[in-house]
């Protein structure tokens, strides 16, 4: 059964892994974002206390 010889089979799985991990994190670092960050504003909002009775 030829399907159990490892040889073959496992120098490709190893190189086919080595192509995507060189290749893929290159492409994938490169791409750009249509919605640029901005920096929030450092201050607070004003915020209204609540005078409620509590009863």
């Amino acid at each position: 059964m030829p399907q159990l010889n490892p040889d073959p089979w496992f120098m490709i799985l190893a190189l086919s892994w080595l192509i995507f991990l060189t290749v893929l994190p290159n492409k994938v670092l490169n791409c750009t974002f249509t919605n640029e960050i901005t920096a929030l504003s450092t201050k607070k909002p004003e915020s209204n206390t609540w005078n409620w009775p509590w009863h």
